[in-house]
């Protein structure tokens, strides 16, 4: 982690680095073209996340955002996945069946780097949205570029995905990565894309964030290996917590009809015991009910 942080100061004095872009709202269809599988988590009388559809039937999510602080899963039924949501309305809108997530993670606040790699949750969905309504987007190791996307819901701009076309990589260690994106509360889970190739893929998913020296910074993680395993645990039968799977929920034009609720702020803990991420600033926490 002291390492990471180093190169992460390195980046943010450079001479002459390029600033990241500023948030873009997507709010028609055609805004909306090319990040369709990016949707708001919704958890009934609770709060909200951002996840990314990544097969027809599954959403990836952060793990802190099914589960409730005690460590106990949030009811599987409670929670909507609302793909493209956009001021009420959804291309797609789908109740969830089951959740996993790595059995080794534990919620705290602040997040030990440990547990900020294994922030990672699946999402199975109680009925499959159509490729021919929404393409699910791949996920994928991160490249060499130090250039990035982000896509997400956050407090004050939760009726709308934003998107923040270009923010930086700002530092690896072993499974952990920094990047300069803006992220607040509600932007847990919110993908990571590489935009280099033909089409986007996911490279990590939003778990932390705040400010450093007056600057944003993000906290996200590599995906593939845990992905796979979450996938691996679902084939299995596993999972934290299931839904109802007779729930009915095709996909196409729904409305919401319930507000999200704001998320809570996370500090990041380094691995002396001290907070890694100084000052104020906005988190990526989810809060359960």
């Amino acid at each position: 982690m002291k390492a990471l942080l180093a190169s992460v100061i390195l980046v943010a004095g450079a001479a002459g680095a390029e600033p990241n872009s500023g948030l873009d709202e997507l709010t028609t269809r055609e805004d909306l073209r090319g990040f369709e599988p990016v949707g708001r988590v919704d958890v009934e009388n609770g709060g909200f996340c951002t996840g990314t559809l990544i097969a027809d039937d599954l959403v990836l999510t952060a793990a802190h955002c099914v589960l409730k602080p005690d460590g106990t899963p949030v009811d599987a039924a409670r929670i909507t996945f609302r793909a493209g949501f956009s001021h009420g309305i959804s291309l797609a809108e789908v109740p969830v069946a089951r959740t996993i997530a790595d059995p080794a993670y534990r919620n705290a606040s602040p997040a030990p780097v440990e547990m900020i790699e294994r922030d990672v949750a699946l999402l199975q969905l109680a009925s499959p949205i159509p490729s021919s309504v929404i393409s699910p987007f791949a996920v994928a190791r991160p490249g060499t570029g130090d250039e990035v996307s982000v896509v997400s819901y956050a407090e004050g701009r939760e009726e709308a995905l934003s998107w923040q076309r270009v923010c930086k990589v700002m530092g690896r260690e072993d499974r952990l990565i920094a990047f300069d994106c803006d992220v607040t509360f509600g932007s847990s889970g919110a993908p990571v894309l590489d935009r280099s190739g033909y089409r986007a893929k996911i490279v990590s998913i939003i778990s932390a964030g705040g400010e450093m020296d007056g600057k944003a910074i993000a906290f996200g993680m590599e995906l593939p290996d845990r992905v796979d395993e979450l996938k691996a645990a679902l084939g299995e039968g596993q999972s934290l917590s299931p839904g109802k799977p007779g729930a009915k929920g095709p996909p196409g034009i729904a409305s919401s009809g319930m507000p999200g609720k704001p998320a809570r702020r996370i500090v990041l803990q380094g691995d002396s015991g001290t907070s890694a991420v100084t000052g104020t600033g906005t988190g990526a926490r989810f809060v359960s009910p």
